[in-house]
């Protein structure tokens, strides 16, 4: 007899959305997710820990695109040129992912790894409702999970002229991944500064 208990949330497939689309102001106009650290461009540490989990890895990037190639499935771009923020490139990664789940992540969180993103996953509920890790309280956009059912809704509020991924998803019974104030595996390289005090890098 076939069962028809519905499969472990985390066993469910999910497309990733690696953004690395932004202008990078605070890196001097970099593209953030090719700056070197540690040997290799920060999108590597980040596509190496991510990759285990889909074989539907998208990277949204404006520029360098031969270059953010090599650590993706598939490439997409904001559809406007002048660098319209990250809800630009969940759209257009909603849009192009082939899974019902879109997890989103910044190209600057190198030292994000498996256990929280296997936390992600099995926090998803049944109502398909988004959710976004909340660091002490704090909401932190890039580190979300988006069912790809709320495209044309979240269309429509860009539409409306929203630009706050946040603002876009709580609009949709945003649920929270509580994670602590101190908590490592958050921290986005964003400044020259960041990049160069960060401490070690932790074992695999």
């Amino acid at each position: 007899m076939t069962s028809t208990q519905p499969a472990p949330a985390a066993s469910l497939p999910c497309s990733i959305l690696l953004l690395a689309g932004g202008r990078g102001a605070r890196m001097g106009g970099q593209d953030k997710g090719l700056v070197t650290w540690y040997g290799q461009p920060l999108i590597a540490h980040v596509q190496a820990v991510v990759r285990p989990f889909t074989d539907d890895l998208i990277i949204s990037c404006n520029r360098n695109a031969e270059r953010y190639r090599a650590y993706a499935d598939r490439l997409v771009e904001d559809p406007q040129k002048d660098f319209p923020g990250p809800l630009a490139g969940v759209l257009a990664g909603l849009a192009a992912a082939r899974h019902r789940w879109l997890l989103v992540l910044a190209c600057d969180a190198p030292q994000i790894d498996a256990a929280l993103i296997q936390a992600l996953l099995q926090a998803r509920a049944p109502q398909e409702q988004p959710l976004m890790v909340q660091q002490a309280g704090q909401w932190q956009p890039m580190f979300s999970l988006i069912p790809r059912r709320l495209l044309g809704e979240l269309r429509q509020a860009w539409d409306n002229g929203e630009r706050s991924l946040l603002r876009a998803l709580a609009a949709h019974g945003l649920q929270p991944l509580p994670c602590a104030a101190d908590d490592p595996r958050l921290s986005n390289f964003n400044t020259p500064e960041l990049l160069s005090e960060a401490g070690p890098k932790p074992l695999a």
